[in-house]
Protein backbone atom coordinates (compact mmCIF):
# COMPACT_ATOMS: atom_id res chain seq x y z
CA UNK A 1 0.00 0.00 0.00
CA UNK A 2 1.72 3.45 -0.97
CA UNK A 3 1.32 6.12 1.48
CA UNK A 4 1.50 9.79 0.82
CA UNK A 5 2.18 10.92 4.26
CA UNK A 6 5.46 12.70 4.51
CA UNK A 7 8.59 10.72 5.14
CA UNK A 8 9.89 13.51 7.92
CA UNK A 9 9.48 12.83 11.78
CA UNK A 10 7.28 15.71 13.03
CA UNK A 11 8.14 17.11 16.56
CA UNK A 12 4.94 18.85 18.25
CA UNK A 13 5.98 20.34 21.48
CA UNK A 14 2.88 22.36 23.53
CA UNK A 15 3.56 24.22 26.35
CA UNK A 16 0.95 24.00 29.28
CA UNK A 17 0.27 25.77 32.54
CA UNK A 18 -3.23 25.43 33.39
CA UNK A 19 -5.34 24.76 30.86
CA UNK A 20 -7.31 21.28 32.11
CA UNK A 21 -10.45 22.72 29.79
CA UNK A 22 -8.56 23.10 26.27
CA UNK A 23 -5.98 20.98 26.38
CA UNK A 24 -7.46 17.52 25.60
CA UNK A 25 -9.75 18.96 22.79
CA UNK A 26 -6.35 20.71 21.26
CA UNK A 27 -4.13 17.26 21.26
CA UNK A 28 -6.90 15.65 19.51
CA UNK A 29 -7.39 18.44 16.77
CA UNK A 30 -3.34 18.02 16.45
CA UNK A 31 -2.93 14.49 16.48
CA UNK A 32 -5.43 14.10 13.76
CA UNK A 33 -4.38 16.55 11.72
CA UNK A 34 -0.47 15.05 12.26
CA UNK A 35 -1.53 11.59 11.94
CA UNK A 36 -2.99 12.25 8.73
CA UNK A 37 -0.42 14.10 7.04
CA UNK A 38 2.93 12.37 8.64
CA UNK A 39 4.29 8.65 8.60
CA UNK A 40 6.26 9.32 12.30
CA UNK A 41 5.69 12.17 14.87
CA UNK A 42 5.83 12.74 18.53
CA UNK A 43 4.27 15.25 20.94
CA UNK A 44 5.66 16.52 23.66
CA UNK A 45 3.74 18.28 26.02
CA UNK A 46 5.73 20.64 28.54
CA UNK A 47 3.94 20.75 31.96
CA UNK A 48 5.13 24.37 33.46
CA UNK A 49 3.91 23.29 36.99
CA UNK A 50 0.13 22.98 36.28
CA UNK A 51 -2.03 22.93 39.59
CA UNK A 52 -5.13 22.31 37.99
CA UNK A 53 -5.67 18.56 36.06
CA UNK A 54 -4.08 19.33 32.85
CA UNK A 55 -1.56 16.70 33.07
CA UNK A 56 -4.62 14.18 34.06
CA UNK A 57 -6.34 15.15 30.92
CA UNK A 58 -3.13 14.56 29.04
CA UNK A 59 -2.68 11.06 29.95
CA UNK A 60 -6.54 10.71 29.00
CA UNK A 61 -6.20 11.68 25.80
CA UNK A 62 -2.70 9.32 25.43
CA UNK A 63 -4.40 6.21 26.58
CA UNK A 64 -7.14 6.56 23.78
CA UNK A 65 -4.26 6.92 20.87
CA UNK A 66 -2.05 4.19 20.08
CA UNK A 67 -0.20 5.82 16.72
CA UNK A 68 1.86 8.50 18.34
CA UNK A 69 4.25 8.88 21.44
CA UNK A 70 3.42 11.21 23.65
CA UNK A 71 5.76 12.60 25.97
CA UNK A 72 4.88 14.88 29.27
CA UNK A 73 8.14 16.95 30.18
CA UNK A 74 7.19 17.96 34.11
CA UNK A 75 9.44 21.47 34.69
CA UNK A 76 10.36 21.42 38.27
CA UNK A 77 8.67 24.66 39.40
CA UNK A 78 7.12 27.64 37.39
CA UNK A 79 9.54 28.98 35.10
CA UNK A 80 7.70 30.44 32.26
CA UNK A 81 7.04 30.15 28.73
CA UNK A 82 10.64 30.56 26.78
CA UNK A 83 12.09 28.52 29.02
CA UNK A 84 9.82 25.45 29.14
CA UNK A 85 9.67 26.16 25.56
CA UNK A 86 13.18 25.76 25.24
CA UNK A 87 13.85 22.58 27.49
CA UNK A 88 10.75 20.88 25.41
CA UNK A 89 12.74 21.83 21.76
CA UNK A 90 15.83 20.24 23.78
CA UNK A 91 13.93 17.14 24.21
CA UNK A 92 12.87 16.86 20.55
CA UNK A 93 14.10 14.89 18.11
CA UNK A 94 12.09 15.53 14.79
CA UNK A 95 13.32 16.62 12.00
CA UNK A 96 11.15 19.61 12.25
CA UNK A 97 9.37 20.84 15.29
CA UNK A 98 6.32 22.82 16.01
CA UNK A 99 6.18 25.12 18.80
CA UNK A 100 2.89 25.88 20.22
CA UNK A 101 3.54 28.99 23.10
CA UNK A 102 -0.43 28.36 23.73
CA UNK A 103 -3.58 25.92 23.00
CA UNK A 104 -6.45 28.85 22.15
CA UNK A 105 -6.85 28.02 18.74
CA UNK A 106 -8.43 30.55 16.86
CA UNK A 107 -7.54 29.13 13.22
CA UNK A 108 -8.57 26.19 11.35
CA UNK A 109 -6.36 23.20 11.73
CA UNK A 110 -5.03 23.02 8.22
CA UNK A 111 -2.69 25.96 8.86
CA UNK A 112 -0.62 23.67 10.90
CA UNK A 113 -0.26 22.09 7.71
CA UNK A 114 -0.02 25.25 5.74
CA UNK A 115 3.06 25.91 7.89
CA UNK A 116 4.96 22.73 7.07
CA UNK A 117 4.50 23.23 3.21
CA UNK A 118 5.64 26.76 3.57
CA UNK A 119 8.88 25.35 5.60
CA UNK A 120 9.43 23.22 2.50
CA UNK A 121 9.79 25.92 -0.39
CA UNK A 122 13.41 26.53 1.82
CA UNK A 123 12.56 28.70 4.92
CA UNK A 124 13.66 27.21 7.60
CA UNK A 125 11.26 29.40 10.43
CA UNK A 126 7.39 29.52 9.26
CA UNK A 127 5.17 31.09 11.92
CA UNK A 128 1.49 31.42 11.79
CA UNK A 129 0.10 34.81 12.31
CA UNK A 130 -3.78 36.15 13.26
CA UNK A 131 -5.30 38.61 10.69
CA UNK A 132 -6.81 40.35 13.89
CA UNK A 133 -7.85 40.24 17.42
CA UNK A 134 -4.19 41.99 18.61
CA UNK A 135 -4.16 43.04 21.95
CA UNK A 136 -3.25 46.66 21.94
CA UNK A 137 -0.04 46.05 24.19
CA UNK A 138 1.25 43.76 21.54
CA UNK A 139 0.84 46.06 18.82
CA UNK A 140 2.43 48.75 21.33
CA UNK A 141 5.41 46.38 22.13
CA UNK A 142 6.35 44.97 18.82
CA UNK A 143 5.75 48.89 17.05
CA UNK A 144 8.54 49.80 19.40
CA UNK A 145 10.39 46.62 19.54
CA UNK A 146 10.57 46.47 15.75
CA UNK A 147 11.22 50.64 15.06
CA UNK A 148 14.46 50.42 17.81
CA UNK A 149 15.66 46.50 16.44
CA UNK A 150 18.42 46.11 13.67
CA UNK A 151 16.44 43.32 12.49
CA UNK A 152 16.07 41.93 8.65
CA UNK A 153 12.43 40.48 10.15
CA UNK A 154 9.72 42.65 11.86
CA UNK A 155 8.26 40.27 14.48
CA UNK A 156 4.38 40.50 15.31
CA UNK A 157 2.29 38.32 17.17
CA UNK A 158 2.21 34.59 16.88
CA UNK A 159 -0.14 31.69 17.60
CA UNK A 160 3.01 28.78 16.56
CA UNK A 161 5.75 28.64 14.42
CA UNK A 162 8.07 25.59 13.06
CA UNK A 163 11.99 24.89 12.77
CA UNK A 164 13.75 22.94 10.73
CA UNK A 165 16.77 20.76 12.56
CA UNK A 166 19.09 23.22 10.80
CA UNK A 167 17.41 26.07 12.41
CA UNK A 168 17.21 24.76 16.24
CA UNK A 169 21.09 23.65 15.76
CA UNK A 170 22.02 27.06 14.66
CA UNK A 171 20.30 29.03 16.93
CA UNK A 172 21.85 26.79 19.71
CA UNK A 173 25.01 27.33 18.58
CA UNK A 174 25.01 30.59 18.51
CA UNK A 175 23.63 31.30 21.51
CA UNK A 176 24.29 30.18 25.37
CA UNK A 177 20.41 30.22 26.23
CA UNK A 178 17.50 31.35 24.44
CA UNK A 179 15.72 34.22 26.44
CA UNK A 180 13.08 35.34 23.89
CA UNK A 181 13.08 32.72 21.08
CA UNK A 182 11.45 34.88 18.66
CA UNK A 183 13.73 37.88 18.66
CA UNK A 184 16.70 35.19 18.82
CA UNK A 185 15.20 33.24 15.75
CA UNK A 186 15.05 36.41 13.62
CA UNK A 187 18.94 37.36 13.77
CA UNK A 188 19.86 33.58 13.25
CA UNK A 189 20.43 34.42 9.99
CA UNK A 190 18.69 31.67 8.11
CA UNK A 191 15.20 32.42 5.91
CA UNK A 192 11.68 33.02 7.93
CA UNK A 193 8.66 33.05 6.65
CA UNK A 194 5.30 33.91 8.53
CA UNK A 195 1.95 33.27 7.43
CA UNK A 196 -1.43 35.10 8.41
CA UNK A 197 -4.98 33.31 8.55
CA UNK A 198 -7.89 34.62 9.48
CA UNK A 199 -9.14 34.16 12.71
CA UNK A 200 -12.28 31.98 13.43
CA UNK A 201 -12.97 33.17 16.97
CA UNK A 202 -11.51 35.33 19.72
CA UNK A 203 -8.91 34.13 21.49
CA UNK A 204 -8.92 33.52 24.97
CA UNK A 205 -7.89 36.80 27.59
CA UNK A 206 -4.81 35.54 30.13
CA UNK A 207 -6.00 35.36 33.47
CA UNK A 208 -2.98 33.67 35.15
CA UNK A 209 -1.25 36.41 37.26
CA UNK A 210 2.45 34.36 36.35
CA UNK A 211 1.74 34.34 32.66
CA UNK A 212 1.16 37.97 32.93
CA UNK A 213 4.05 39.18 35.01
CA UNK A 214 6.49 36.94 33.11
CA UNK A 215 5.54 38.18 30.02
CA UNK A 216 5.84 41.90 31.22
CA UNK A 217 9.22 40.83 32.16
CA UNK A 218 10.08 39.36 29.54
CA UNK A 219 9.02 42.37 27.36
CA UNK A 220 10.94 44.62 29.40
CA UNK A 221 13.98 42.81 28.95
CA UNK A 222 13.52 41.72 25.22
CA UNK A 223 13.59 45.73 24.86
CA UNK A 224 16.68 45.67 26.78
CA UNK A 225 18.58 43.17 25.56
CA UNK A 226 17.20 43.20 21.49
CA UNK A 227 16.81 46.75 20.80
CA UNK A 228 18.69 49.96 21.40
CA UNK A 229 16.09 51.51 23.16
CA UNK A 230 17.94 51.64 26.97
CA UNK A 231 20.97 52.98 24.66
CA UNK A 232 18.72 55.81 23.27
CA UNK A 233 17.07 57.04 27.02
CA UNK A 234 20.62 56.78 28.45
CA UNK A 235 21.84 59.71 25.51
CA UNK A 236 18.59 61.35 25.79
CA UNK A 237 19.23 61.75 30.03
CA UNK A 238 22.78 62.26 29.26
CA UNK A 239 22.05 64.89 26.79
CA UNK A 240 19.03 66.43 28.81
CA UNK A 241 21.53 66.52 32.02
CA UNK A 242 23.83 68.41 29.99
CA UNK A 243 21.75 71.21 28.86
CA UNK A 244 20.31 71.38 32.50
CA UNK A 245 24.01 71.82 33.90
CA UNK A 246 24.66 74.30 31.40
CA UNK A 247 21.38 76.03 32.27
CA UNK A 248 21.91 75.93 35.69
CA UNK A 249 25.64 77.59 35.41
CA UNK A 250 24.07 80.35 33.38
CA UNK A 251 21.58 81.34 35.85
CA UNK A 252 24.10 80.64 38.73
CA UNK A 253 26.51 83.24 36.89
CA UNK A 254 23.52 85.38 36.30
CA UNK A 255 22.90 85.23 40.42
CA UNK A 256 26.43 85.94 40.62
CA UNK A 257 26.59 88.91 38.75
CA UNK A 258 23.42 90.63 39.01
CA UNK A 259 21.98 89.59 42.39
CA UNK A 260 26.14 89.46 44.26
CA UNK A 261 23.71 86.77 46.93
CA UNK A 262 25.36 86.02 49.66
CA UNK A 263 25.79 82.01 49.41
CA UNK A 264 25.65 79.89 45.94
CA UNK A 265 23.74 76.57 48.52
CA UNK A 266 20.39 76.97 46.43
CA UNK A 267 22.43 76.68 43.24
CA UNK A 268 24.56 74.23 43.89
CA UNK A 269 22.16 71.99 45.55
CA UNK A 270 19.72 72.25 42.64
CA UNK A 271 22.57 71.62 40.46
CA UNK A 272 23.52 68.43 42.48
CA UNK A 273 19.95 67.29 42.63
CA UNK A 274 19.66 67.01 38.77
CA UNK A 275 23.29 65.83 38.36
CA UNK A 276 23.22 62.77 40.61
CA UNK A 277 19.50 62.02 39.23
CA UNK A 278 20.89 61.53 35.85
CA UNK A 279 23.35 59.67 37.16
CA UNK A 280 21.26 57.40 39.13
CA UNK A 281 18.98 57.06 36.07
CA UNK A 282 21.94 56.08 33.80
CA UNK A 283 23.44 53.50 36.12
CA UNK A 284 20.00 52.24 36.47
CA UNK A 285 20.15 51.30 33.42
CA UNK A 286 23.43 49.91 33.11
CA UNK A 287 23.43 47.49 36.10
CA UNK A 288 20.19 46.37 33.92
CA UNK A 289 22.27 45.52 30.69
CA UNK A 290 25.41 43.95 33.57
CA UNK A 291 22.20 40.95 35.24
CA UNK A 292 21.02 40.40 32.11
CA UNK A 293 24.46 39.67 30.57
CA UNK A 294 25.28 37.53 33.77
CA UNK A 295 22.36 35.58 33.34
CA UNK A 296 22.77 34.63 29.95
CA UNK A 297 26.69 34.01 30.52
CA UNK A 298 27.35 32.96 33.85
CA UNK A 299 24.29 30.76 34.64
CA UNK A 300 24.73 27.53 33.27
CA UNK A 301 21.58 25.79 34.31
CA UNK A 302 18.78 26.95 32.01
CA UNK A 303 16.15 25.39 33.14
CA UNK A 304 14.93 22.75 35.66
CA UNK A 305 13.07 19.20 34.64
CA UNK A 306 11.50 17.47 37.19
CA UNK A 307 10.74 14.48 35.28
CA UNK A 308 9.86 13.05 32.07
CA UNK A 309 7.17 10.68 31.41
CA UNK A 310 6.79 8.68 27.94
CA UNK A 311 3.25 7.21 27.10
CA UNK A 312 3.03 4.85 24.50
CA UNK A 313 0.57 1.80 23.78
Amino acid sequence: MISNKEKNFISAVIYVHNCENEIKKFLEKLNEVLNTNFNKYEIICVNDASTDNSVNRINEFANNVSDSIVTILNMSYYQGLELSMNAGVDLSIGDFVYEFDNIYMDYKMDVVIDVYRKSLEGFDIVSASPDKNKSISSKLFYKVFNKNANNMYELETESFRILSRRAINRVQSINKTIPYRKAVYANCGLKLSNIKYETIRKTSIIKDKKIKNQRKDLAVDSLILFTDVAYKISIFISILMMIVAIATGIYTLYIFICQNPISGWTTTMLLLSFSFFGIFTILTIIIKYLSILIDLIFKKQKYIVESIEKITK
